[in-house]
């Protein structure tokens, strides 16, 4: 683990002293490979949850889990191939170095309030995102080797910081990759061995998973788990729910489309994203359901730990501990790329707008600068907080940043009567409805991400009409 992590620093700075001017920073220049970019978006898009939460659900839930799983493979599918080359070849028409940027640049006519709304909207809630992760990774750590967790927030920031601060994006993008090739092995091998050890071992609760299955509860082997009519139906919309927040509305995802090289480059990365994305969902549900033939449905304290459980079960404890890094590099992945996403936000759009900096040393110094602000107040956030607070802000980043963003560069590339101020308009109701909706606990009856997109539709369907664009 601490050779994996020192490699993971050492590398990033190494990526860093490409870095010459703030595009570089912000966003490699615009010339990162496909497979490079397809394997960055992926590892940060899936974060802990194909390591940990995916596996999980399906160990405590069975093959309801599978309208999950769909809805998230569904949606990387469409984003990869309707999305990822227009949002490509919009950030090069209009030189966009942010997300934020190529919203701004589009809906020209109210660009600086684009800015303003868009990027302290993204700011304000990848803080608390950024929180979660290091919050995440002294967990982990305190689970592996019993460290106190504020001790292992503190190493989990000190790996991410100092390359992040040096190369920001460019070097963002190429741990990525290191983190993305050990999270497939993970996920590719896991499986495969683990079918290998139920064969060989008449001891554990089941020799197959679909006898598990059956063992544990009737709702395990139900797709619907166990639910009929209007309730099953509402179980299968709010699994594939997902879905929608793959439209594009995830800035650090979208990110990685618009850096992309050329439109060869774009072809390449699409199919190597569609094809890791369906062997890890399908190795991540395979990884939860071995774990339950293996532990039974009471086995385990903690549904989240069946991936380091059964790898540890079924591998001699160095390659266990080898590929349970895999768990690591999910969060790591996902905490430089919020936290390149955020200061590049604050610095581009918030910062540079107010000031009106546009010296190019300058404004690579002034990124680097916020990159070292956010990371120590996202881990004072962390060390400061209680855990409930953080976990309850992260929930609305997917439904109120995700499903709003999402109709907005939907509606932003498909659709010429959308223009700036409906988009400020959409931006603004659909994150406000997603926080009435949420604190309200009207989530836990339909879920806000299919609620939200719906409405943040609506929303921009009848701005785009009723209220007049600004020449």
């Amino acid at each position: 683990m601490v050779g994996y992590l020192l490699f993971l620093v050492g590398w990033g700075v190494y990526q860093g002293r490409k870095v010459k001017n703030h595009t570089d920073y912000a966003i490699a220049g615009r010339r990162l490979p496909g497979w490079v970019a397809a394997l960055s978006e992926r590892a940060t898009g899936e974060s802990s949850w194909a390591l940990l939460g995916l596996p999980g659900a399906a160990y405590a839930m069975g093959i309801a889990e599978l309208w999950t799983a769909l809805g998230c493979v569904i949606g990387i599918v469409t984003a990869w191939w309707l999305l990822a080359w227009r949002l490509r070849n919009e950030a090069e028409k209009y030189s966009a170095n942010t997300f934020s940027d190529y919203l701004a640049a589009r809906h020209g006519e109210v660009a600086k309030w684009i800015r303003l709304v868009s990027s302290s909207t993204i700011v304000f809630f990848f803080f608390l995102y950024v929180g979660a992760q290091f919050l995440g990774g002294g967990k982990t750590l305190h689970a592996m080797f019993g460290l106190n967790a504020q001790w292992g927030m503190l190493i989990t920031a000190m790996v991410i910081i100092p390359y992040t601060i040096y190369g920001g994006f460019q070097s963002v993008v190429y741990t990525d990759v290191i983190q993305a090739l050990l999270m497939i092995i993970t996920l590719t091998v896991g499986p495969i061995v683990g079918f290998v050890y139920l064969a060989n071992h008449p001891e554990v609760y089941s020799q197959s998973i679909i006898q598990a299955l059956t063992m544990a509860s009737p709702t395990h082997s139900s797709l619907f788990n166990g639910l009929k009519g209007a309730a099953a139906g509402l179980f299968l919309v709010g699994g594939f729910s997902w879905f929608f927040g793959y439209l594009g509305g995830m800035p650090q995802l979208t990110m990685r489309f618009m850096a992309i090289k050329d439109s060869n480059q774009a072809r390449r990365a699409r199919n190597i994203g569609i094809a890791w994305t369906l062997v890890a969902y399908v190795g991540a549900m395979l990884i939860g359901m071995i774990g339950l033939a293996i532990f039974g449905p009471q086995g385990l304290s903690d549904r989240e730990y069946v991936m380091p459980a059964t790898l540890m079960k079924i591998f001699p404890p160095v390659f266990a501990s080898l590929l349970i890094t895999g768990a690591i590099a999910a969060m790591v992945s996902t905490a430089d790329s919020l936290l390149v996403l955020s200061s590049t936000e604050l610095s581009e759009n918030i910062v540079k707008t107010l000031r009106g900096v546009s010296d190019p040393k300058r404004v690579l110094k002034q990124s680097r600068i916020i990159t070292a602000l956010i990371a120590t107040i996202a881990l004072a956030i962390a060390y400061l907080s209680p855990q409930k607070v953080i976990f309850t802000m992260v929930s609305y980043v997917w439904a109120g940043i995700g499903c709003t963003f999402s109709v907005v560069i939907l509606l932003t590339l498909f659709w010429k009567r959308f223009h700036g101020r409906a988009a400020i308009t959409t931006m603004i109701a659909g994150l406000i409805f997603t926080i009435l909706w949420i604190s309200t606990g009207l989530d836990k009856i339909v879920t806000a991400k299919l609620v939200n997109f719906f409405f943040a539709g609506l929303v921009a369907f009848l701005a785009s009409y009723l209220i007049p664009p600004k020449k």
